[in-house]
């Protein structure tokens, strides 16, 4: 059973309306006084950090992750799915207008307004109204429920995309108060709190697993850089980075928009991933089935 809805709070993050997840959910807690991870170094070696900046994957179309909203009027439909025993059945308020995600990826985003519900779809295609995908996920927003242990999502490690990815409004509004999802090439065949499956290249420690955290040095002086770029980079100091999926080293991801400027893309992609350090968040856990943090 999942665990029970937790009020919304003036610490969770808002899109239209909705809390995404409580403001104790793990994706929204400052880890800036954390301690640094004992493979921190490690897993730095691992993804090239001392020589590989940052890359924000996201801009205006076809760049970046597009969220549809819905509400309860949205025609729901049957997926089927290519990995059905780790899928939510639905069905999803996926229509022929529904915003899929070039690539190879194929995601599809759907957030009901009325309901609070994230619907998150892997590898999908519409097929003339009868679509398939490889997996699909549904997130009550309310909740700190997770998926079962060693299920994936929409994402290989089984967490939701959406509350980790940055969004316009919320980098113009002055704040993030989240953690924002990246991917590294190569990860270890397990995973950590919150994440939930593992897709590794190998059983090796020197590598990070799905779920790993990563933060922005304290000591790094962002004072140089934009408005914008330091209210990202201010997020990363506070709540970080969660490995998510396998993919290029230190590609981090938002929204499809085109408000985002090239020169606030120019300033991102000049920070050094070597400025980053691993982080245990291990103390925070309290159930290892829910996102709720201590």
């Amino acid at each position: 059973m999942p665990p029970p809805t937790t009020p919304p709070s003036a610490g969770s993050p808002l899109i239209a309306g909705c809390a995404v997840l409580p403001a104790n959910n793990v994706w929204n807690r400052d880890v800036s006084s954390l301690p640094v991870h004992p493979r921190s170094a490690s897993w730095l070696a691992s993804t090239s950090a001392s020589t590989v900046k940052l890359h924000p994957d996201f801009g205006a179309y076809p760049y970046g992750y597009q969220l549809q909203l819905v509400d309860r009027s949205t025609p729901r439909v049957a997926v089927s799915f290519y990995y059905p025993d780790e899928s939510d059945a639905g069905p999803y308020p996926l229509t022929a207008a529904t915003p899929i995600e070039p690539g190879s990826d194929h995601h599809a985003f759907m957030l009901d307004k009325d309901t609070c519900v994230l619907y998150e779809l892997y590898d999908v295609a519409w097929n003339a109204g009868r679509p398939t995908a490889g997996s699909g996920a549904i997130f009550d927003l309310r909740t700190n429920a997770l998926r079962p242990a060693g299920w994936t999502s929409a994402d290989a490690a089984g967490l939701p995309i959406i509350p980790g990815v940055l969004r316009y409004d919320e980098v113009a509004s002055g704040v993030v108060k989240h953690a924002i999802r990246f991917t590294v090439r190569r990860t270890d065949r397990s995973y950590l709190w919150p994440a939930r499956h593992q897709a590794g290249a190998a059983s090796d420690p020197s590598l990070p697993p799905m779920g790993a955290r990563f933060r922005l040095k304290a000591n790094v002086d962002i004072s140089r850089f934009g408005v914008q770029a330091q209210v990202i980079l201010r997020a990363m100091q506070r709540y970080g980075l969660i490995v998510a999926d396998n993919g290029s080293d230190w590609f981090y991801q938002g929204t499809t928009d085109g408000r985002w400027t090239d020169a606030l893309l120019s300033e991102l992609k000049s920070v050094p991933a070597s400025w980053f350090e691993a982080v245990d968040e291990s103390s925070l856990m309290l159930d290892p089935n829910s996102g709720a943090s201590r």
